[in-house]
């Protein structure tokens, strides 16, 4: 399978670098996807947590600054929106990293899941930098019948999703 390199679409410390993978856009289904638990465990996105509106977000890592605003922020509103809300945020951290993370954090809310092993999330969702082997940011949230209703890849690595749209993106999917 020949996977699709995109150049001029972020950069990281200054230098472009290549994305791997095709963006996902409105209307189409989500790609499943396996990422590692913070148990080491395999995770399937879509079939984990099937019935579910997601909130997937992808972050470089989760002990950077913007990083760790996005994961409370997203943390905070959860309860907010209840159990037919899944919220997954996606890193290259090692699931070791983040569990520390998350527990010095006190971030319980959220699922956070690591794509370090084969970058299969970061592939088929377009967040892969292949360079630095990091996720670009991004946010998208997809309906309970796995269809994508909301997605959005931020120009710089900095820039934060727009919050407020993203939770009117899943309230709206939830009914």
């Amino acid at each position: 399978m020949t996977i699709l390199e995109r150049a001029g679409l972020i950069s990281f410390g200054g230098q472009d670098v290549t994305v791997l993978g095709e963006d996902i856009v409105v209307g189409q289904s989500a790609p499943d996807f396996t990422v590692t638990g913070q148990d080491w465990r395999p995770f399937r996105g879509m079939a984990d947590t099937q019935g579910k509106v997601r909130i997937i977000a992808a972050v470089p890592s989760l002990d950077t600054a913007v990083c760790d605003r996005e994961t409370h922020r997203f943390n905070e509103a959860a309860a907010a929106l209840g159990e037919d809300v899944a919220i997954l945020v996606i890193s290259m951290d090692l699931p070791f990293a983040q569990q520390r993370w998350c527990g010095a954090a006190g971030v319980e809310q959220v699922t956070v899941l690591s794509n370090h092993k084969d970058a299969d999330f970061g592939v088929k969702y377009g967040v892969l930098m292949k360079e630095v082997r990091l996720l670009r940011r991004a946010v998208f949230v997809v309906d309970r019948q796995g269809k994508v209703v909301y997605a959005d890849y931020m120009p710089a690595l900095g820039d934060e999703p727009d919050y407020d749209v993203v939770l009117a993106a899943a309230r709206k999917a939830l009914g």
